[in-house]
Parts: C-alpha cells; structure tokens; sequence
C-alpha cells in the first residue's frame, strides 16, 4: 500500500523512523525493537539511510527484514549519494521483489568529510533526476521527497544571488 494511500484512508496515522543500524550488532537490536514496536500498529514505518550512505546494505536488508516479517507497509529512504544508477536500479529491484514500493527519494548530505555533494559518475546529482528515475522504471512505488521551502542551502539566494 503506498502511503499516500494510507494518509487518505485514516483520520490518525502512528509511523516509526529508524536510523540506519551501523553493525550486524545493532541491525538484530533494531529489529528487535521494530518487533516491540509492532504492538503499537503504525500505519507505516520508514528506516534512513547514513550519513553519506555509509550503511546501506544494513538498511536494505533491514528493509526487506521488516517488510517481509510484517504487514506494516515500509518506506525506504534512498539517496543519489555514492550510488551509480545501475546500483540504484539494482536496489529498487530487490525491494521490487519483496514487496516493498514505497521510497523516500533524497539527493543525500555529502559524504563525512566532506564539504560539498559530489556526484558519483553514473550517478544522479539531484533528487528531481532519482524521482524521475523511479517513475520511469518502477512507475508502481510510492515516491515521496523532501523539500527546503526557503530554499536548499546550496542553492543561490533568489532575492541576492548569494549561497548559504
């Protein structure tokens, strides 16, 4: 169910988020947690990617954990950090095939230690070009987005033409 859905079938909606686990470790402890979690019957739950991506393969096996193990819908968060669109295209296809088809699109922070985005070759360097990546390839899922609405802090200032 795509959550867009579930926003206007219910008067209350309850949805959990989760930062993405850093070990194997903290992945079972999480997913112990989501189990407790479970009781409370979220209309959704949603798990983060790290910062820089730097844990996506926990969290895309989390994901497909918590989707198949559940009937709570899951939004996964994916970003254009580090990830060329073959990857990308690889990763919405696993979560194709589990059943999960709701994304949270993100351009993504850069990377720790560094200062500003940079895009991998092959890769996308907007969120606009992910959504409309999905859209093409996976018209199916539920994309949701995020927005600054004064502005993303790296783009130019419309009323002096600076940045930040």
């Amino acid at each position: 169910m795509h959550i867009s859905e579930i926003f206007k079938s219910k008067k209350n909606i309850l949805s959990f988020e989760f930062f993405p686990p850093k070990s194997e470790r903290s992945a079972e402890a999480l997913f112990a947690a989501f189990e407790e979690l479970k009781k409370y019957k979220p209309s959704y739950v949603s798990v983060t990617y790290g910062a820089g991506g730097s844990t996506r393969d926990l969290t895309h096996d989390l994901v497909v954990k918590m989707q198949s193990e559940s009937n709570i819908p899951v939004v996964s968060h994916l970003t254009c950090v580090g990830s060329t669109q073959d990857e990308i295209y690889d990763i919405l296809k696993k979560y194709e095939d589990n059943g999960i088809n709701n994304i949270m699109a993100l351009r993504g922070d850069p990377p720790a230690g560094q200062t500003e985005f940079k895009m991998v070759e092959g890769g996308f360097n907007y969120a606009s070009e992910l959504v409309a990546f999905i859209k093409k390839h996976f018209p199916q899922m539920g994309i949701g987005v995020a927005g600054f609405p004064e502005g993303h802090p790296d783009t130019r200032n419309r009323l002096n033409g600076s940045t930040r």
